[in-house]
């Protein structure tokens, strides 16, 4: 097991063990590549100018790397099918539009190891003969927006961006920074790649798919933050030993963002396939309840994915054992809360962050998350009927087969797991009995 990094809410890193993403935390300035170059940096660069472009893709494919940024999609597949899809010029797309409540773990590659991130963007670059690369950095991150644009002009002067890089004649590579506006829907691949194009953020229709018809209208790349990272990882060290930090099926180590009634509550790199009850009990890690209460449930995944319960503790961390149970790494958030908090308030709150960044382009997501806050809000208030509970579940279902993107087909995942596992605390709400553990006032 890998568990390996905290961020405090100092704001200070503290390393517990080796790492993987983050091993040269704390160990150099993250906009040197003088530094970065001294601890291993580019290596996977270096490598993959000496590999075929086809056996570069074979080694992400054989290490079984997930998509980090929430849909867990393989990369060696994604990247496998743009590199067989005619048309230039090809883009490079790195999504750094972090807006998930809870998750915070793009915010530490980017904020103090940007050259690993460059270097991924930079191999994506060479595989796809692709002259241009974008990252799409959240609006809130200004002062990171400015660290990465240092990191992107020191790698320019050291040769590693900009024409005949390393000595390459025809290898020319560019990465532009592009400032989101806030929008949480904008995380969704296609909304974000209608941004940077200056139109309005909203999700389109597929297919066609991005690989096909991405950015301005040409076969596009697009990864998370963490993807790019891992990359580099797999071509200096090799698949086998990036597949072996995780499990067979979930290749190499995962960054979680922990949160909430959590007693370590930050940043933290863990080996992919570590029960779930180590993440938020063990000292090293989560360290369990900051407030003395016992701990009673867990959102996994950020706002869009489910909420785990005690019993699921022993969960492995893994792509393939979370989905087994009805759970989801997402995009690796872990909000812990305890015996306090109202579990109905709770959902409530998540429909009303649904609500607020819904896009309005497609009507079962616009009016369909706004009529279940409303009816979220008659329990939470006092109002609720007999029959409310069914009607819930009806319509969160209908929205999420309805909608057109990844916003509304998700906003049943926290509510279903929770009328799975604790349907009794909605139907107390109903019968008058008020809040089971008297969290809420009515």
């Amino acid at each position: 097991m890998v568990n390996v990094i905290s961020k405090t809410e100092s704001g200070d890193i503290m390393i517990k063990q080796p790492s993987v993403l983050l091993k040269r935390i704390g160990k150099m300035n993250p906009t040197s590549v003088s530094e970065f170059v001294a601890l291993g940096g580019f290596s996977g660069i270096k490598k993959a100018l000496t590999m075929e472009k086809e056996e570069i893709i074979e080694e992400i494919i054989k290490a079984n790397v997930k998509g980090r940024g929430g849909a867990g999609y393989p990369a060696g597949r994604k990247w496998k099918s743009l590199y067989h899809i005619e048309g230039e010029p090809k883009y490079i797309v790195c999504n750094a539009d972090e807006g998930e409540p809870g998750t915070f773990k793009d915010r530490v590659l980017l904020e103090h190891t940007p050259l690993s991130i460059i270097e991924g963007m930079l191999i994506a670059g060479y595989v796809f003969h692709a002259k241009q690369g974008y990252i799409y950095i959240r609006g809130e991150y200004r002062t990171i927006q400015k660290v990465f644009e240092t990191a992107i002009e020191n790698a320019k002067k050291a040769g590693y961006l900009g024409k005949n890089i390393l000595g390459v004649d025809g290898f020319d590579y560019e990465i532009t920074i592009v400032s989101g506006g806030g929008a949480y829907v904008c995380g969704e691949n296609s909304a974000l790649l209608n941004s940077i194009e200056g139109k309005t953020g909203r999700p389109r229709i597929k297919p066609p798919h991005l690989a096909e018809v991405g950015l301005y209208g040409k076969p596009t790349l697009v990864n998370n933050v963490e993807t790019f990272a891992c990359i580099p990882v797999i071509l200096s060290e090799g698949s086998e030993t990036f597949l072996d930090y995780g499990t067979k099926e979930s290749g190499g180590t995962k960054l979680i963002s922990i949160s909430g009634h959590s007693k370590n509550r930050g940043v933290f790199e863990v080996g992919l396939g570590t029960p779930l009850r180590d993440l938020i009990m063990d000292e090293q890690l989560g360290g369990g309840s900051a407030t003395g209460k016992p701990l009673k449930f867990f959102h996994i995944g950020g706002q869009s994915g489910p909420i785990a319960f005690p019993e699921q503790l022993d969960t492995l961390y893994s792509y393939e054992d979370m989905l087994k149970e009805g759970l989801a790494i997402g995009s690796g958030a872990i909000v812990v809360m305890d015996e306090s908090v109202c579990l109905v308030e709770y959902i409530q709150k998540v429909f009303e962050f649904f609500v607020h960044e819904s896009c309005g382009k497609c009507t079962p997501c616009r009016l369909g998350t706004t009529r279940i806050l409303e009816l979220l809000t008659d329990f939470v208030e006092g109002r609720a009927k007999e029959g409310d509970v069914e009607r819930l579940e009806t319509m969160s279902n209908q929205v999420s087969a309805l909608s057109a993107c990844g916003l509304g087909q998700s906003v049943n995942k926290a509510l279903n797991s929770c009328l799975k596992h604790r349907r009794h605390e909605f139907e107390a709400l109903i019968s008058k009995h008020g809040c089971t553990l008297n969290a809420c006032q009515h």
